[in-house]
């Protein structure tokens, strides 16, 4: 429990920011597409070193990393809460993004690993799949709390007393994992890193640059090469950055790939919902917050119910289930007009929404993390989350120029129609993949090499 409060601040930092960003820039003189980069810089640190992290854990043990990387979020977290300048600022949050990056593998590792049966592992995974995504969404009601009664800076002093509560208590209350012998794999951590960040880069800048400009194009072409160079290097080595039967599994690339297609539309969700009620109901910070506790609530109740359906019904049932509520609630949100209230045009979707979410994620997480050995739940880890962030990158990216594509001048709704339809569309992908590579019956524990 102590690190899943230490996983719900991680989360909540991805997105409490967001909603204090226009007093951000009017407060340091920062213009939209400065402004930006107190997103983008903490996106592509956290993205890009995920995978590190994972492996670091792993190695040098999960305790300790968990604990260096806690360490550096909670004082970037200070540091950036006392900036006065944008370069002060945009290094700060560039740091917080390291210092989750090295945390927070470490955490699913260690709820994973320390599970005594296969019940109380569904039962934690069910927890972090809830405080991954209800975490954003309370991330943007407290983030509007504090922007409007206080200032935007506690946005980032929040974090502080959190960090040191953990910091005091986990040495105590957590027990150190075992150290993974062998050279680390520099080569492959080069690789791994340099793949990443390459691919976030050229997802933030293709809505600005467009998606065939030559800087997109170079970016994803460099990625892509460095996660070949990646693949061929980790043939080679004794001790692996990312272990090749980690790939290997038919059920574990679905259920990533149903991750990354979730997560992109989820994150979109947020995006575009918040533009919404702001713009167009004309919410206030913590309005437009609280809008969101209907799939809050829906995350955390089924976040009790999902182990159980688990043990019932099994992973694939639930993931296409979850997938296609998802859908339906995209097909809903795709109505919203000018003249709606919030009941009718926005509780009822987000609840649904809510609800499904619940259904997917902790599935979903547990196949990825099923029958891996615990000397690999940190790699396995980083794995998972780092499509997480990759799906949510791509995700934003192309509903961002969905939405450009189709707005007109001054008005929200035309283009967020369109862009509604497609996450609806990514999450019916989602469904398809869920139903036809998830149906073999073969245990989701059953051993990977």
């Amino acid at each position: 429990m102590i690190v899943l409060v230490a996983q719900l601040m991680l989360t909540l930092d991805g997105t409490i920011v967001n909603v204090a960003l226009p007093r951000i820039g009017a407060d340091l003189g920062l213009g939209p597409a400065s402004l930006s980069w107190i997103v983008n810089a903490y996106t592509l640190a956290f993205g890009g070193l995920m995978l590190l992290g994972g492996r670091l854990g792993d190695t040098y043990g999960r305790r300790r990393v968990f604990l260096i990387g806690l360490t550096v979020f909670t004082a970037s977290s200070l540091l950036g809460g006392f900036a006065q300048t944008p370069a002060v600022l945009i290094a700060a949050r560039a740091a917080q993004g390291i210092g989750a990056a090295l945390a927070a593998p470490g955490v699913l590792a260690l709820v994973t690993t320390s599970a005594r049966d296969d019940a109380a592992r569904n039962r934690a995974l069910a927890l972090f799949s809830a405080v991954g995504i209800g975490g954003g969404t309370l991330g943007l009601l407290l983030g509007g709390v504090v922007t409007e009664v206080g200032s935007w800076r506690w946005t980032l002093f929040i974090n502080v007393p959190i960090g040191l509560a953990v910091l005091v208590l986990a040495p105590r209350f957590v027990t150190e994992t075992s150290r993974n012998p062998g050279r680390f794999d520099i080569i492959g951590a080069l690789c791994a890193t340099g793949a990443a960040m390459a691919i976030v880069w050229a997802l933030i800048g293709a809505p600005d640059h467009g998606w065939v400009s030559a800087p997109t194009i170079g970016w994803l072409a460099g990625g892509v090469a460095l996660l070949a160079a990646l693949a061929v290097t980790e043939r080679r080595v004794a001790n692996p950055m990312l272990l090749p039967s980690l790939l290997r599994d038919r059920r574990r690339i679905g259920a990533l790939a149903v991750t990354t297609l979730v997560f992109g539309a989820q994150i979109s969700t947020f995006f575009l919902v918040v533009q919404y009620v702001q713009g167009v109901m004309r919410f206030g910070p913590i309005a437009a917050g609280a809008a969101f506790l209907p799939m809050t609530l829906g995350i955390f109740t089924m976040a009790r119910i999902a182990p159980k359906l688990v043990a019932r019904f099994g992973q694939a049932p639930l993931l296409v289930t979850g997938t296609l509520g998802l859908t339906a609630s995209y097909v809903w949100l795709s109505n919203v007009g000018t003249t709606g209230s919030y009941v009718t045009a926005v509780l009822g979707p987000l609840l649904i929404n809510g609800v499904s979410a619940g259904l997917t994620f902790m599935p979903a997480a547990s196949l990825v993390m099923g029958g891996v050995k615990p000397e690999h739940a940190g790699s396995a880890s980083g794995l998972l989350q780092t499509v997480q962030q990759l799906g949510g990158a791509i995700g934003l990216a192309v509903i961002v120029s969905v939405y450009a594509a189709g707005s007109l001048p001054g008005q929200f709704v035309p283009g967020a129609r369109a862009a509604f339809l497609t996450i609806g569309a990514f999450t019916l992908l989602a469904s398809t993949l869920a139903a036809l590579v998830l149906r073999s019956r073969r245990p989701a524990h059953a051993k990977a090499s």
